[in-house]
Parts: structure tokens; C-alpha cells; sequence
């Protein structure tokens, strides 16, 4: 696979619930006056006023630099948060139009890694030329204080608890896994978990804005990453530039709709899946129909639920493990075939592909050594929304209607659905519908057969955005911009150069 793919694919990945961690995340921005107002605005002062000491960075063509926000919004004068920054300035020709700021979703994605490994030398050469590409780790993400919950070896063990509990033993053992995780992200990062909210990571953007000398907000936001974007049209509709939301996310829905719609969503991934898969005479699943491929990966599941299997040196492949492998897959078609030779190996007893493809997701380094990729992901995702269920009994109950979204995955998503249950911190954000009243033209992209965020959610924030316009990817996997399709790139190139939007409901193939 292309590494520059490869990297758009793993940097986006997370805008799911995963396994270990709950759904997408979504809340409710406090009042824009509060804001946005006389009051606030003369508090932030200091901060808007900060200058950019931009320096090397050791990547070529990239600077970097630090700015600061508070920690907490609502008492400027508490204490500070430094956010890391990067830019690659426009390359030209043309006349320069702004700064582009792009995030790729999580949340917990390293923006600074995505652009500096994708966006920054992969995006399109017109929109590369005419902005300064920029990218701000969100707070308690990979440069910007990081929030930290488990030593490497703590996430091993973490990352390989059953998922899918068979007796009241198991079903405690996974409550306990949640409790130490969040117990550990407490201990270490304490002081910052109530702070990590998309909220105030919009303001960090407006912030960042200013800093860079625009007066509009252009942004491209994957994932995650649209819930970032929407916020921001929300809180400050007037600075709304070109917002481009890929992948999108419903503000709209609660927690356990959430996790419900991503569960059909990875299901209706696999059924897509599995139906090229038994097409291919290397397809490990059988060669008769999707279901029978679907019975045949639940065969495998449970063979490592019952014994996992060698994986290298002095590791397994456990059903959970196994599980977020193809889960890691269902994010881009491009991987289907490196799946079908995991699980090939796996059904042989060597289970090495398939745990490198759930490390890959995990962000596991071979040193044993995880980024915070998953510790961020939980913390803004228990702050932005109450959660799912508060109890295993509320999870079992739920038990069945995932299994019906999803007879593959269903139990899994379920039970994950628990961990922020567990959260030391209370929830600051509510669902609800996000309209940012005044903001200029958002396009919304939309991918069919997206697993994480499903297609209906891109409708949905669409049609609440006042100014929403849906452009519809029919595809399979996850986000559409970049992803081969000319009839996207062309759409979305136009409107980021010329800030014309594609007309509403466009579809492309």
C-alpha cells in the first residue's frame, strides 16, 4: 500500500469507537456570548495577542511553533496550556489565500503527524500552492499535553481483555480494565482531564486563527475532526471560512445511538467486505457468500477466545485483538487484501499480521511503547458526552439490538459502549442539533459504506448546518477526500480555491 495512504488511513482510523474506547464523540457548546462577548474577549487578550515564533523542525519544508491558550477557558487567569503548531507555507503559484488548518479526527489523531505525513506534501498541488497548510495538536494530544493513562505493558494487557465476556467473571474483569484505565488517566493526567473538551479545542482553533492573521477560518476536518469544525461554526458562525467536514459526525445523537450506528456501520463495511472477498480464490472466509464468510470469521473469533494463537516473539493474538485487526481493515478497501492473508495466517495458528494491523491502529511502537492516541480518544470522548451505559446490566440489556446491527461485531461494540461509565470526570457536553446560524457555505461529505461514520450522519449534520451542502461519496471505507475519486477532489478543490460549493446533494462514484 502506498505509505502516504497509508498513513491518511491510520491517521483517520480513530474517529471510531474502536474496541476499547467508546463512540465518536459529541456536546453542547456553552452560550456564544460567553465567548465571544466584551468580557471574554478583553480576559483572552493576552492570548490573542501572543506572537508565533515559528522555528525548524526537523521535518523539511515544515516549521513549528508553540503558542499558548488557558487551561481553562472560563478562568483565563488559572494557568495556561501550551499547544504545539505546524505550517508548511504555500508553495505557490498563485495568490495566496490563507492558512488551510486540517485535523484528521481521533479524537486523539496527531494533527502535526497528519499533516507533516500526509496533508502538508499529499493534498492536492492547487490547494498546496495557494495555503499555508497548518495543523494544532488539540490539548492532551501527542505534542500539545498529552493526557497519559497506562505504562506500555498496562496496555497490553489492556488492549487483549475479552470484549465479548461469557459469565459473570469475564463481564468483571472488563469492568475492572475500564476502572484502572480510567484510575491511571486521573493519577497521570489529573489536572488536564477536565480540559480536553472539543469545545475548548474550537476556541484553541479560533485562537490559532488570529494568531496566523486570518480572518476567516479555512478548514478541513476528517472523522472526528467535522464534530471539531461544526463546533467551531456554532461558536463563531462569522468566522467561518471554507469548511470542508469529511466523514461526518451526527451532533445530534446520544451516546448509545452513536455506538448503535457505528455497529451497523462496521457491519455494513464487512458485508461489503466479504462479498468481494469470496470472489477471490486467496479468500480464507470461503468462497460460497457473505454470510458464509461472516460465520466462517466468527469461527475464528472464537477458536481465540477459547486459545489465542503465537503472534512473534513472546506474544498472542487474542479474540479481541483479532477482532480490531479487521476492524483496522474495514477503514479502506485498499487493506482488504492484506486482510485476507492475516486472517489466512491466523486460521494457520500464526497470528503476526493480524496483531501488526490491531498495533497499527492501537499506535503501538515495537518497543512496547504506545503513542496517546487511545488515552486522549477516551478523555475527550467521556467530557464531550455522557456515556452509553453506566453499568454492565444496562450494557447486557443492550446486548441483543447490537447483535442485530451487527451479528459480527455486535457484542464487542456493546460492551465497549461501557468504558466511560467508569470516567473520573463528569460529562460537560449534551447532544444536540448544530445549526451555526450565519456561517458561510460548509460542504459536508458523506461516504456510502463508511464504517465509523456512517452515511446518515453526514445527511443529518447537513441538514442542520443553515448553510450545510451535502456531497455524497458512494464507496466503501472511511472519508472520501483524497481517496481516488476525481469527482470528490474536484468538487471539494473548487470550493477550498474558489469558494464556490458543490451544488446540494452532488453525488459522486
Amino acid at each position: 500500500m502506498d505509505t502516504r495512504r497509508l498513513l491518511r488511513i491510520l491517521a483517520t482510523a480513530l474517529g471510531t469507537a474502536g474496541l476499547l474506547v467508546s463512540g465518536c464523540s459529541s456536546g453542547s457548546p456553552s452560550s456564544r456570548a460567553s465567548v465571544t462577548g466584551p468580557a471574554a474577549a478583553e480576559e483572552l487578550k493576552p492570548y490573542y495577542g501572543q506572537k508565533l515564533r515559528w522555528r525548524d523542525c526537523g521535518t523539511e519544508g515544515f516549521q513549528c511553533a508553540t503558542m499558548k491558550a488557558p487551561l481553562d477557558y472560563a478562568k483565563p487567569d488559572g494557568g495556561d496550556i501550551e499547544l504545539a503548531v505546524s505550517r508548511k507555507k504555500a508553495t505557490g503559484p498563485g495568490e495566496r489565500i490563507g492558512s488551510l488548518l486540517v485535523n484528521p479526527g481521533g479524537p486523539g489523531g496527531s494533527a502535526i503527524d497528519y499533516l507533516q505525513g500526509y496533508a502538508g506534501i499529499g493534498y492536492p498541488a492547487p490547494v498546496r500552492a495557494r495555503y499555508d497548510m497548518v495543523s494544532v495538536d488539540p490539548r492532551g494530544v501527542a505534542r500539545s499535553e498529552p493526557v497519559e493513562c497506562l505504562t506500555g505493558k498496562e496496555m497490553d494487557a489492556y488492549t487483549q481483555v475479552d470484549q465479548t465476556p461469557d459469565d459473570k467473571d469475564e463481564i468483571t474483569a472488563l469492568r475492572k480494565s475500564f476502572e484502572k484505565f480510567a484510575d491511571g488517566c486521573e493519577k497521570r493526567s489529573g489536572k488536564i482531564l477536565p480540559h480536553v473538551s472539543t469545545i475548548e479545542t474550537a476556541r484553541d482553533m479560533d485562537m490559532l486563527r488570529s494568531l496566523l492573521g486570518d480572518e476567516k477560518l479555512h478548514y478541513v476536518g476528517a472523522s472526528y475532526g467535522t464534530f471539531l469544525g461544526a463546533t467551531y461554526a456554532e461558536l463563531f458562525p462569522d468566522r467561518v471560512g471554507r469548511l470542508v467536514l469529511d466523514g461526518a459526525m451526527d451532533p445530534s445523537l446520544p451516546a448509545l445511538d452513536v455506538n448503535r450506528d457505528q455497529t451497523a456501520g462496521f457491519e455494513r463495511a464487512f458485508q461489503s467486505f466479504a462479498a468481494d472477498c469470496v470472489k477471490q480464490s486467496d479468500c480464507p472466509l470461503g468462497t460460497s457468500s457473505a454470510a458464509g464468510a461472516a460465520a466462517a470469521l466468527k469461527k475464528l473469533f472464537s477458536d481465540l477466545d477459547a486459545e489465542p494463537v503465537p503472534a512473534g516473539e513472546a506474544r498472542q493474538l487474542t479474540e479481541s485483538l483479532a477482532t480490531t485487526g479487521v476492524i483496522a481493515a474495514m477503514y479502506d478497501e485498499s487493506a482488504w487484501p492484506q486482510l485476507r492473508e492475516a486472517v489466512a495466517d491466523a486460521q494457520r495458528g500464526d497470528g503476526t499480521a493480524l496483531l501488526a494491523m490491531a498495533d497499527s491502529y492501537y499506535e503501538r511502537e515495537p518497543s512496547g511503547e504506545y503513542a496517546n492516541l487511545m488515552s486522549a480518544n477516551a478523555a475527550v470522548n467521556c467530557l464531550d458526552l455522557a456515556p452509553a451505559f453506566t453499568g454492565p446490566a444496562a450494557a447486557e440489556k443492550a446486548l441483543p439490538e447490537f447483535e442485530k446491527a451487527s451479528p459480527v461485531f455486535g457484542r464487542g461494540f456493546a460492551w465497549a459502549a461501557l468504558n466511560c461509565g467508569s470516567w473520573p470526570v463528569d460529562a460537560t457536553g449534551a447532544p444536540h442539533r448544530t445549526e451555526a446560524e450565519g456561517a458561510a457555505p460548509i460542504v459536508v461529505v458523506g461516504t456510502t459504506r463508511d464504517p465509523a461514520t456512517p452515511y446518515k450522519w453526514a445527511v443529518s449534520l447537513a441538514d442542520q448546518l443553515s448553510s450545510g451542502t451535502l456531497l455524497t461519496y458512494d464507496g466503501d471505507g472511511h472519508t472520501a477526500y483524497g481517496r481516488g475519486s476525481d469527482c470528490v477532489d474536484t468538487a471539494l478543490n473548487t470550493y477550498l480555491l474558489e469558494g464556490t460549493p458543490p451544488e446540494d446533494d452532488k453525488k459522486c462514484t
